[in-house]
């Protein structure tokens, strides 16, 4: 085993695929910033009301360029059906909205071409729709989950509009549209899918490196079988929908067809446990199995469709990615991606010095609280905790961790039930009683 030329390989496919994805990259972070600003969940919540299939047909369109992964969908779909959208409408959301996003699209064109840049937007509206159609016609009579009333003493955490929240009322920082659009697509989107992305690179480059060419071609060469094989390995694996991409453009090189690439990116990004846990929760069990059985079956029917347009010699000639920018931006692009995924750990290590705020809270005579957050998988979710235990009466720090599932939240006259109200209102849950100070 020749470890040095391995090696090289791998550095060689990482240069590749991030010079050919940084500037479509940094662009879907601008548009996503912009969209965050101007279409806010406050704005989808206004739309969704009501029954039929017009709610549905708005929650899709709304959820498609949404950058919004399967975990941080999961405290705006619980905000959605608590502020009385309809089961239908909050599947068609919950299944749409993860499965693409703007940032997603920009680099799904740059990897893959044009016609799946196009396609898979199509095919996650298609979803939505046959998912809360279904919700509709079989489940939307289901009864309604046993919960304890959510307390609440905070007009954000009320989901009251408020200049003091962000475009969600989740304790964005406050300023201009232009500024708060900035902030999140070049800080805050690049802190939740940065690990992602790089892990999804590095994944890629093994497959090129690693595999033979044709791998898949050879070993299963029938393409419906192949889309299986997708399914069943992402629908139990949670991939963003922007860091799939590079896997899915290292399998088809492999000889994974088209379709079945379409499978992995739809699967993948759609589906993760709590996602589904919540679905379960929020809205029964016979609304979480249409969800599952939806993304499964529309997954593996978009998947034959565009195998069947990839036969079509003009389709295929399309579908060919092409160099459209110089090398210069290129290489002008990866350093301004670096730099922006470096900048997005800012606020991580600012994190680190928040023993100096808990300590002049309890000089002021605050306690402290440790909770036990069940649900939480990225840095979205641990936004969404955060601003809405920061929105209970009392509260003046907030510390939470995804990684170990702890929120530890300090203040004098701390309302407990507003706590648990708010975690648990995101579709999050707590776990045991709250722990005093750090244990």
């Amino acid at each position: 085993m020749n470890v040095p030329a391995i090696l090289t390989g791998l550095l060689s496919e990482f240069w590749t695929l991030l010079a050919d994805m940084a500037p479509y990259l940094l662009l879907g972070f601008l548009v996503a910033g912009l969209l965050y600003v101007w279409i806010s969940p406050r704005m989808v919540e206004r739309h969704l009301g009501g029954k039929g299939l017009l709610p549905i047909l708005k929650a899709a369109l709304f959820g498609i360029p949404l950058p919004l992964c399967s975990c941080g969908v999961i405290p705006v779909s619980a905000s959605l059906r608590k502020q009385g959208a309809s089961r239908g409408a909050t599947t068609a959301f919950l299944l749409s909205t993860p499965e693409t996003g703007v940032d997603s699209i920009f680099v799904t064109f740059s990897l893959l071409g044009i016609v799946f840049a196009i396609f898979k937007p199509v095919a996650a509206l298609f979803t939505g729709l046959v998912g809360g159609w279904l919700v509709t016609l079989l489940a939307e009579d289901e009864p309604a989950v046993a919960r304890e009333d959510l307390k609440c003493n905070d007009r954000c955490c009320a989901g009251e509009e408020d200049d003091a929240c962000g475009p969600d009322g989740a304790g964005e920082p406050r300023g201009g549209k232009l500024r708060r659009a900035l902030i999140y697509g070049f800080i805050t989107l690049p802190r939740d899918i940065g690990p992602s992305l790089l892990v999804g690179l590095l994944i890629a480059g093994v497959i090129t490196v690693a595999v033979p060419a044709d791998f898949f071609a050879g070993v299963l060469s029938n393409r419906f079988a192949q889309m299986l094989v997708m399914m069943l390995f992402g629908i139990p694996i949670y991939v963003c929908a922007t860091a799939s991409v590079p896997v899915a453009a290292a399998l088809m090189a492999k000889g994974v067809s088209p379709g079945a690439a379409l499978v992995f990116l739809m699967t993948g990004p759609a589906t993760n446990a709590a996602t589904v846990a919540m679905v379960w929760n929020l809205m029964g069990r016979r609304t979480a199995v249409i969800y599952l059985a939806t993304i499964a079956l529309c997954a593996l029917a978009s998947g034959l469709v565009l195998d069947s347009l990839f036969t079509i010699p003009e389709v295929a000639a399309a579908a060919e990615p092409r160099e459209l920018l110089p090398a210069g931006v290129e290489i002008a692009s990866i350093l301004v991606l670096v730099a922006v995924l470096a900048g997005s750990f800012y606020e991580p290590l600012v994190a680190r010095f928040a023993w100096v705020r808990r300590a002049v809270a309890a000089a002021r005579g605050a306690r402290s609280l440790t909770l036990l957050v069940e649900g939480m998988t990225c840095a979205h979710c641990a936004r969404s905790v955060r601003g809405a235990l920061g929105g209970c009466r009392g509260v003046e720090a907030t510390e939470v961790d995804f990684k170990s599932g702890t929120a530890r939240v300090t203040g004098r006259h701390l309302d407990i039930e507003c706590l648990r109200g708010a975690v648990e209102g995101l579709g999050f849950k707590i776990v045991g009683p709250p722990k005093p100070g750090d244990s």
